[in-house]
């Protein structure tokens, strides 16, 4: 019976994952319903707003007489409180499922076990921690946010094979390829924020929209100490949400908020935090070498994706150094390869 829950567990995850970039901020789920060992419906939380993966797997149940004799796999522990949608363990309960398999308990205080005290209260048999491992990985934005305060930050940069990233005076150098740049359009469409230090936006000008991917822009997050970005650049354009973090006072405008930050205090916590504040659950950051290092340095990093290209530029800006990794992945996207690492804090 382990191995078939472990199957059928792993379709609920893959179906999950299709709501990457569409859920936040809330977490992807996938549900399945199986009776006598074949799959009856399915279904994931395609959009925020939208009904979660166990209304839309029990609606994809055509014959609803069956419910009572399935079994019920969800990523994730159903809610138990009222959102955007009612709670699903109640839709559980009422629809007459007595057996209900879950990967992931869900931190979210508003959850955070009542879930699944509402199934056994009711009499639903309960399991729980199938593929754990890999629901937390899923998840690993949600799961960031709930249990450390801030968002899920994910650092990007491109190198050459002699360490360079940047121009001798910071001009912009063409170092990944084709697939390595719709990697990073795919990147953006999955994180919810992606970030810029001032002189990576004074220098590339970057639009940090996606563009050679579907999915919506991220918010669009620059740090800009002392409102030195003209106008006329394109983070100010008002084409997406954008947040500029500066010492000065400025009004807001249409799409842009401007947040004063106090120059005593540390710079990353402080923006990380009002980043948590603003429910922005995951950031990737293709700032420069400052705000990269700066990140490293204080440990606010989870994920490092290292682009690197064979050619050489001699002389330039050097790139960051890792210091504690943990090699996740490396893959080959065409002329570059991508290194993932992983930060473990003890």
């Amino acid at each position: 019976m382990r191995d078939f829950d472990e199957l059928i567990m792993r379709r609920a995850l893959d179906l999950a994952r299709l709501g990457l970039g569409y859920a936040r901020p809330n977490p992807v789920v996938g549900c399945v319903v199986t009776h006598a060992g074949r799959i009856i419906g399915e279904g994931w939380h395609e959009r925020y707003g939208s009904p979660h993966a166990e209304v839309n797997a029990l609606a994809a149940v055509t014959d609803k007489h069956l419910l009572p004799e399935s079994r019920v796999y969800v990523t994730l522990e159903p809610c138990a409180h009222y959102g955007k949608t009612p709670p699903c363990a109640d839709l559980l309960i009422s629809s007459g499922v007595r057996d209900v398999v879950i990967c992931n308990l869900d931190p979210n205080p508003l959850v955070a076990g009542r879930g699944i005290d509402k199934l056994r209260a009711a009499g639903v048999r309960v399991e729980t921690g199938v593929l754990e491992a890999e629901g937390r990985w899923l998840n690993r934005r949600f799961f960031t946010f709930q249990e450390k305060k801030r968002p899920y930050v994910v650092l990007k940069w491109a190198e050459t094979a002699d360490g360079l990233l940047a121009g001798r005076f910071y001009q912009p150098i063409q170092i990944s390829g084709e697939l390595a740049r719709v990697a990073v359009h795919q990147w953006r469409a999955e994180e919810q924020a992606i970030l810029v230090g001032t002189r990576t936006a004074l220098h590339d000008n970057p639009n940090l929209n996606v563009r050679d991917w579907p999915g919506q822009n991220p918010v669009r997050v620059v740090i800009d100490k002392n409102l030195s970005l003209p106008p006329s650049h394109h983070l100010l354009d008002g084409q997406q949400p954008t947040l500029v973090y500066t010492y000065r006072e400025r009004p807001a405008r249409t799409n842009i908020d401007y947040i004063k930050l106090p120059e005593a205090e540390d710079l990353f916590p402080c923006i990380l935090a009002n980043l948590f504040e603003r429910q922005i659950q995951s950031v990737l950051v293709e700032g420069g070498p400052t705000v990269l290092t700066s990140l490293l340095q204080h440990g606010l990093w989870d994920e490092a994706r290292i682009l690197r290209n064979p050619k050489k530029l001699g002389t330039g800006i050097a790139a960051p150094q890792l210091g504690i990794r943990h090699l996740h992945e490396q893959v080959t996207l065409g002329d570059d390869t991508l290194f993932v690492y992983h930060h473990y804090c003890a």
